[in-house]
């Protein structure tokens, strides 16, 4: 039975026997893995902070046969300033659903891990308008994870500033609205603003995607864009999206 020490993570969690749990973490360096955490609901156990959702920790796991236990855990984040707020700690459960729907198993995802780590901490800190960080999350995290959608000219034209820009939230390409009508099938139209914001979030360096600015009426396009792009692309609802918006 081999050991190894790595950063992550807890996406999501599932008790079974009588004080056992098993976790689904995200990691620094094997990807995302379900690892058995033995005992972490007993009342004094040292490992039960390690093993609550939206926990980041320094891990110690025992493997054998491709299984993995939790022997020893080290918290390093736990992202207080989440829980002391309804709606942010339910759009941090949908950032933690997000992750978990689109990382694969066992493939490293650095960037990913970064993003949510990073989302996490604004929606912790206020230090980003929510509304703001969830677009921002949602389309880098496609980016990511091999949806990136083309925004750099119009598909059909060329135009690199569309007149009256469309996102074709299917297909993720750029039109012109006219060109969206014979092209896109299911343009969403946007604003100069909201436009520059995607390009700016899909293009951005490492750890910057946050860094923008962005007005209200083009962040309620913003935020109907992303949101709509990852339904489309990833084909799927998300419990916890829905309970966010129902607060």
């Amino acid at each position: 039975m081999s050991e190894l020490v790595l950063k992550g993570l807890v996406l999501r969690t599932a008790d079974y026997k009588e004080s056992s749990r098993m976790l689904t973490v995200l990691t620094d360096n094997l990807g995302k893995l379900s690892v058995a955490a033995r005992g972490a609901t007993r009342i004094k156990s040292r490992i039960a902070a390690a093993c609550q959702p939206m926990a980041f920790s320094e891990m110690t796991l025992s493997e054998s046969r491709e299984k993995y236990y939790l022997k020893e855990a080290s918290t390093l984040e736990t992202f207080p300033g989440i829980t002391a707020d309804l709606k942010n700690y339910a759009l941090g459960c949908y950032f933690l659903e997000l992750l978990d729907a689109s990382c694969p198993d066992t493939v490293p995802e650095p960037e990913a891990l970064s993003l949510g780590l990073n989302a996490l901490w604004l929606l912790s800190e206020g230090k980003k308008n929510p509304k703001l960080v969830k677009s921002a999350f949602e389309l880098r995290l496609m980016t990511l994870v091999g949806y990136q959608p083309e925004v750099e000219v119009c598909a059909a034209c060329g135009r690199k500033d569309p007149i009256t820009p469309s996102l074709d939230l299917r297909g993720g390409a750029l039109y012109c609205r006219s060109c969206a009508l014979e092209n896109a099938r299911r343009p969403m139209t946007l604003d100069t603003p909201s436009l520059r914001a995607i390009r700016y979030i899909v293009a951005a360096p490492r750890g910057r995607e946050f860094s923008f600015r962005i007005g209200e009426a083009a962040q309620r396009l913003l935020s109907e864009a992303a949101e709509g792009y990852l339904k489309e692309q990833l084909e799927r609802s998300f419990q916890t999206l829905d309970y966010y918006k129902g607060i």
